[in-house]
C-alpha cells in the first residue's frame, strides 16, 4: 500500500510521529558506538519526561491539600507517581510497545502503517485516530516549552522572592532566544545535551537520596498498596490528584516516537539505568522533606537543595528545560514534515540545517505558529501553577490512542489471542482512561486550550483531505487518458519535436499530466524524450535505492516512471531519477527541463463543500510552497503551467 504525493495531489491520510536527528542512528553505528546512543537517548529522549521532578510533585500535592493534608496523603501521591512511571513507562513502553517497530522506527505512525499494512487497506476510523493523534503532539509542542520553562525560571523567585515580577519577561527572553535560534539549526550545541541532562538526572538521584533519610516511612511509598488506599479513600476527589500525577509521564511518548532514532536497546538502557532510578530518587527525596518539613510543599523540587546550590540547581533546571523544550519543538517539525508526506497538509517549505544529518530541518511557518503560541501562553496563564491545568490532555489523549493502536496491532499483526490482549491492554487502558478523566476536569481552567489545538488541527487536515480529493475528482471529468493521448500524438504531424528530455509530474499516472497537455496546446513541441513521473509514499519510513523506480516504456518517445519514498525520506526527484540509468534511461540534468502545473481555482455552479470549507481550501493551497524546493528540483530547469479548476 503507499499513498499518492503530487503537486497538487489527493491527501491520504495518516499519522505522524516526533523523529530527533541530532545524532547518530542505531542502525548507522548499531552496537559499536552503544554508549554514544545511550548518551544521545538521555539527552534528546528523556528531556521532557526527566524534568517534569521540577512540577509534577508540586502540582499533586497541592491537588492532594485542598482539605489538608496528612502523611498518608504524601505517601499515597509518591506512591502513584511512582507506580504510574512503572506502568506506563516501564511496562507499556519500554517492555511492550517499543516491540512493535515498523523497521526499527517508533511513534503512533508506525503503528497506523503496521496495521494498514496488516488490513491491506487504511479504513475510516484508522484514520481518524492518526489525524487525532497528529493534532494532540501539535497541541503538547506548543504548551511542553512554555511549562517547563517557566517553572524552571520560577526557581529564581527562592533564590531573590523579589525576582517575582520578573519570571515572565525572563522565560519570553529565553523562549524567544530558542524559536529565533531554530533557523540555524542545533547541530553545534546537540552535543551538549547528553553530558547536560546526564548531570540533571544525577543530581536529582543525589538531591532524593539524600532527603530520603528526613523521613524513611516514605520508602512505604514503594508498595502499590499505598497508591490504591489514596485512590479508594479519596474515591472521586482523587480525580483532581491524578490529572496532577499525570505530569510525571508527560514525555513518555518520546520513548517510542523516537526509536528510530537510537534504537530499543539504547533506550532502554538510558531508562533501566540511569533516568528511572533518578526520577524514583527524586520523588521519595521530595516525599521524606515533606513529612520531615511539611512547609516546604510550596516548591519541594529547589527546596531539596541547600542554599549554596540554589542557583547553580535553577541554573541547572534552565539548561534541562531549554533542552526538552528544544527536543518537542523538533519532533514537531518532523511530525509536520511526515504529514506533508502523507499529503495530510500541504507543501511546507522545509529548510535543512545540517550538512550531515538529513533530519535535521526546520520549517519556518511551523516555527512561527509555535512560537507565537508559546508565547501567548506564557503571557495569558503567567505561572506553571495555572500552566498546569491546561497540561496533560493532550498527552493523555495521545497515550490512549497509542493502547488502542498497539491493541490491533497485537490482534491482526502479532496474532496474539484475543483473551491475551484483553488481560495485557484492559487494565492499561483503563488506567489511562481515568487519567484522562481527571485531565478533562481541568477542561474549563485551561484544559481547554490543547483541545482547541486539535480541534484547529484536526479541521485544517480534514479540510485539506476533502479539498484535494473534490479537486482532483473535478480534474479526472476532463482528463485525457495517457495511452489515448501517446496514440493521437503518434498520428499527428502538426507538433515540432525538440531535443531532449521534459519531466512531468502527475497523482495518476493513467491520466495524460495537465502540464502535458499545456504544453502542447500552447507551445506545439514535443520533446524527444517524455517522462511522466508518479511519486508514492511508501507504508514503511525508508525505501531501498533498488526498489525505488519501476520503469515502464509507454512508447519511443514517453517514459512512465513510479518513485517510491519511504515517510521519513526527502523527495529528491532529480537523485532518484539517476536511478533510471541503469533501466535504460538517458537522464542529463542540463538538457532536462521539468514542467509543473499550478492550480488555480474559482467558484463553481454547484458548491460540494461548505462556502466556509472551500474559502479554507483555497487558503491552505495559496500558501503551499512550491514544487520546485519540495521536490528539490533545480530552478533553472522547471517551467510552470497554470491550471484553472472549478470548484
Amino acid at each position: 500500500m503507499s499513498d499518492h504525493v503530487t503537486p497538487d495531489g489527493p491527501a491520504q491520510p495518516a499519522a505522524a510521529s516526533a523523529h530527533l536527528s541530532d545524532l547518530p542512528t542505531a542502525g548507522q553505528h548499531g552496537s559499536s558506538n552503544l554508549g554514544g546512543l545511550v548518551l544521545g537517548a538521555i539527552g534528546v529522549v528523556y528531556g521532557d519526561i526527566g524534568t517534569s521532578p521540577i512540577y509534577a510533585m508540586r502540582e499533586s500535592l497541592h491537588a492532594a491539600s485542598r482539605d489538608g493534608l496528612s502523611p498518608d496523603d504524601v505517601v499515597g501521591v509518591i506512591s502513584l507517581l511512582i507506580w504510574t512511571l512503572i506502568s506506563i513507562v516501564s511496562f507499556k513502553y519500554v517492555a511492550l510497545i517499543m516491540r512493535a517497530d515498523n523497521r526499527g522506527e517508533g511513534g503512533t505512525l508506525s503503528l497506523v502503517t503496521l496495521i494498514q499494512q496488516a488490513l491491506g487497506k487504511r479504513p475510516v476510523w484508522l484514520m481518524v485516530l492518526g489525524m487525532i493523534g497528529i493534532s494532540l503532539f501539535f497541541g503538547d509542542a506548543i504548551i511542553t516549552p512554555a511549562m517547563s520553562v517557566l517553572s524552571a525560571v520560577e526557581g529564581l523567585t527562592i533564590v531573590a522572592p523579589a525576582f517575582g515580577p520578573y519570571v515572565v519577561p525572563v522565560t519570553l527572553a529565553i523562549i524567544t532566544g530558542l524559536f529565533i535560534v531554530q533557523r540555524w539549526g542545533t547541530g553545534a550545541v546537540s552535543i551538549l545535551f547528553g553530558p547536560i541532562m546526564v548531570t540533571w538526572f544525577v543530581v536529582m538521584a543525589v538531591m532524593g537520596l539524600s532527603h530520603i533519610g528526613d523521613d524513611w516511612s516514605i520508602l512505604r511509598a514503594l508498595s502499590p498498596v499505598h497508591a490504591g488506599a489514596f485512590l479508594v479513600t479519596n474515591k472521586l476527589a482523587s480525580l483532581i490528584v491524578l490529572g496532577s500525577v499525570f505530569l510525571a509521564v508527560t514525555g513518555g511518548e518520546a520513548l517510542y516516537a523516537d526509536m528510530g532514532h537510537f534504537g530499543r536497546r539504547p533506550i532502554r538502557m538510558a531508562w533501566v539505568l540511569l533516568v528511572w532510578p533518578a526520577l524514583t530518587l527524586s520523588y521519595l527525596g521530595q516525599g521524606a522533606m515533606i513529612l520531615a518539613h511539611p512547609d516546604r510543599v510550596t516548591n519541594p523540587f529547589f527546596l531539596m537543595a541547600p542554599p549554596w546550590a540554589l542557583l547553580p540547581l535553577v541554573i541547572l533546571a534552565t539548561m534541562a528545560t531549554v533542552i526538552a523544550s528544544q527536543a518537542v519543538i523538533s519532533g514537531a517539525f518532523s511530525m509536520i514534515k511526515q504529514a506533508v508526506r502523507m499529503n495530510l497538509l500541504p507543501r511546507l517549505e522545509i529548510l535543512h540545517t545540517s550538512e550531515t544529518q538529513e533530519g535535521q530541518i526546520y520549517l519556518p511557518k511551523i516555527n512561527a505558529i509555535l512560537a507565537i503560541g508559546v508565547v501567548v501562553l506564557v503571557v495569558v496563564f503567567g505561572s506553571s501553577s495555572d500552566l498546569a491545568a491546561a497540561y496533560g490532555i493532550a498527552v493523555t489523549g495521545d497515550m490512549v490512542i497509542t493502547t488502542i493502536l498497539a491493541s490491533v496491532v497485537f490482534l491482526r499483526v502479532w496474532r496474539w489471542p484475543l483473551m491475551l490482549v484483553a488481560v495485557v491492554v484492559t487494565p492499561l487502558l483503563a488506567l489511562e482512561l481515568l487519567f484522562l478523566g481527571s485531565n478533562a476536569i481541568k477542561i474549563p481552567n485551561g484544559g481547554w486550550v490543547p483541545i482547541m489545538m486539535a480541534a484547529v488541527m484536526i479541521v485544517l487536515m480534514w479540510t485539506w483531505i476533502r479539498g484535494t480529493r473534490h479537486v482532483q475528482a473535478q480534474a479526472r471529468r476532463s482528463a485525457t487518458p495517457t495511452a489515448a493521448l501517446i496514440e493521437m500524438l503518434a498520428r499527428s504531424d502538426r507538433l515540432v519535436e525538440v531535443p531532449g528530455t521534459a519531466v512531468f509530474l502527475t497523482a495518476e499516472p493513467d491520466i495524460a499530466p495537465a502540464a502535458l497537455l499545456h504544453n502542447l496546446k500552447h507551445n506545439h513541441v514535443l520533446h524527444e524524450t517524455n517522462i511522466i513521473v508518479c511519486v508514492t509514499v511508501a507504508t514503511r519510513p525508508y525505501v531501498a535505492d533498488n526498489d525505488r523506480l519501476t520503469v515502464t516504456r509507454l512508447s519511443d518517445r514517453f517514459i512512465r516512471i513510479d518513485m517510491c519514498f519511504g515517510y521519513m525520506e526527502e523527495t529528491n526527484l532529480p537523485k532518484a531519477l539517476t536511478l533510471a540509468r541503469k533501466e535504460g534511461v538517458r537522464f542529463d540534468i542540463m538538457s532536462t527541463s521539468f514542467f509543473l502545473s499550478r492550480r488555480t481555482f474559482r467558484p463553481g455552479k454547484t458548491r460540494e463543500l461548505p462556502a466556509w470549507q472551500e474559502t479554507l481550501f483555497v487558503s491552505l493551497s495559496k500558501s503551499a510552497a512550491n514544487a520546485t524546493d519540495f521536490y528539490h528540483l533545480p530552478s533553472s530547469r522547471v517551467i510552470v503551467l497554470g491550471q484553472q479548476l472549478l470548484i
